[in-house]
């Protein structure tokens, strides 16, 4: 079977990147042919003989993130036009390709953004505002395009599915197929706060995320800690540069309590030095990070608004209904800092619960949704061989094919 598969990235620590990575291991395990439409792939996926990266080239010239992913889409389309037939499959993300497809992941709706009453943004609020209005409603109507030409669209979350029925998408076309998570790596970790600098006596809370979009929420977490004793610190991990939130935290006089970590590569030892996961995401499709939180054995404290919220039980877990009710959070949180017991208990089920979410489960789904409509061999013959002879006649040159 030969497949295709257009997305930005293809590597371990980008969300979308990392489920296509594993999309793309298991069909190679399996024998199949991949393609891979990106602007970077793994250099590991690039030892497989079977696998072809077509390079997606877009210059940091052009002007915002909105005029690059057109570019990107409008190459992307130009190659598929004259190579589609040669592929059973094609799977794409979202909108990023003028092109119809077999299969969709929906990752993030951003029709759902825009109709959340939490969306923060206005056309009028200046040029920043503006900008982000314009570019939630041209993608909107994009992906909403995107997900009407696609055979079947792959929901990460049931909310990302409800999200998708409302935008016209019939139910029938839609398939739920939560995200993975590496348990085995986040279920083996050491407690080690001293290497993070974090306090050894503290009890800590952990927030992971964008830490320059209000969409995260960080902003209700600091609030929260102005009604928490002195004892309950958080530590932040995420991108700084550009954040607002270390001078917010001066501002409210807490920033004694909040621990700016920037960028984590050893998360599973930092989820291991921490005592609770917390995530009151104003919107969220489905957060990678509150996955390997549980693995990791942390009872989780979310919003109804944060995809993902759905899976999480009392018994492993608080959900808010408002993300930006600060003493509800507050109130959560102290439950689990007065509870060491409760706190080790909640984690146990965590753990349990994130057992049902590795990254082989996640792929089998998916190849099993391409298996459903690769075409007869017939079909798809003079293809096929087409195909394999393009894979066998890169292979010497790093198997690639010439940037788009």
């Amino acid at each position: 079977m030969n497949i295709a598969i257009v997305t930005h990235v293809v590597r371990h620590n980008d969300g979308q990147g990392r489920v296509n990575y594993e999309i793309a291991r298991a069909a190679l395990a399996e024998g199949m042919h991949v393609t891979l439409l990106a602007s970077h792939v793994a250099p590991e996926l690039l030892d497989d003989p079977r696998l072809l990266w077509v390079p997606v080239r877009v210059g940091r010239f052009w002007p915002t993130k909105l005029v690059k992913q057109q570019v990107f889409a409008l190459k992307c389309a130009l190659w598929l036009r004259m190579h589609r037939k040669e592929y059973d499959v094609l799977h794409v993300n979202g909108f990023i390709a003028w092109t119809r497809a077999d299969v969709n992941t929906a990752h993030f709706v951003h029709g759902g953004w825009l109709r959340s009453p939490y969306y923060p943004f206005r056309l009028m609020g200046g040029i920043w505002p503006a900008y982000q209005v314009i570019y939630s409603r041209l993608n909107s109507w994009l992906e909403r395009w995107a997900y009407r030409r696609s055979r079947i669209v792959a929901a990460v979350s049931e909310k990302v599915a409800q999200e998708i029925r409302v935008s016209g998408i019939p139910g029938e076309r839609i398939e739920v197929v939560y995200n993975g998570v590496d348990t085995s790596a986040f279920k083996e970790g050491r407690r080690d706060r001293e290497a993070f600098g974090l306090p050894a006596d503290a009890c800590l809370l952990l927030f992971v995320g964008d830490l320059r979009t209000p969409r995260k929420n960080l902003d209700t977490v600091l609030q929260a800690l102005l009604h928490l004793p002195a004892n309950v610190q958080l530590a932040v991990a995420g991108f700084l540069p550009g954040s607002p939130y270390p001078d917010e935290a001066r501002v409210l006089g807490i920033a004694d309590r909040v621990h700016f970590l920037g960028l984590v590569k050893d998360m599973p030892t930092l989820m291991h030095s921490v005592d609770a996961f917390v995530f009151p995401s104003r919107y969220e499709a489905m957060s990678l990070s509150l996955l390997e939180a549980l693995a990791a054995g942390l009872p989780v404290v979310t919003a109804r608004t944060a995809g993902g919220a759905e899976i999480i039980g009392e018994d492993c877990g608080i959900v808010l209904d408002d993300p930006d009710d600060a003493p509800a959070l507050a109130g959560a949180i102290k439950k689990l800092a007065d509870a060491p017991a409760l706190r080790r208990e909640m984690g146990e089920a965590a753990r349990s619960l994130a057992g049902q979410f590795g990254w082989a489960r996640m792929a089998r789904r998916y190849l099993d949704l391409y298996r459903g409509f690769a075409a007869t061999p017939l079909d798809r013959h003079d293809a096929r061989n087409k195909a394999t002879t393009m894979l066998n006649a890169t292979a010497s040159e790093s198997r690639t094919s010439g940037a788009l």
